[in-house]
């Protein structure tokens, strides 16, 4: 069977991982797509964090 070419990855903050002195424990997590042949590098987005309340940058994890 052949692999589909999008694939569903992980977004993750990145204040909330390196800042250990936060409102709230855990850490701001968002699912989505991307196409593997386009996308090849990890992807960034801006998004909003609940925890941090703003938006910050969630890089994909594995």
């Amino acid at each position: 069977m052949a692999k589909g070419v999008r694939v569903i990855v992980t977004l993750e903050c990145t204040e909330c991982r390196t800042n250990t002195d936060k409102r709230s424990a855990g850490v701001s997590r968002y699912t989505t797509q991307k196409n593997r042949r386009n996308t090849t590098s990890r992807l960034e987005l801006k998004k909003f964090c609940t925890h941090c309340n703003k938006h910050t940058i969630h890089k994909e994890i594995k």
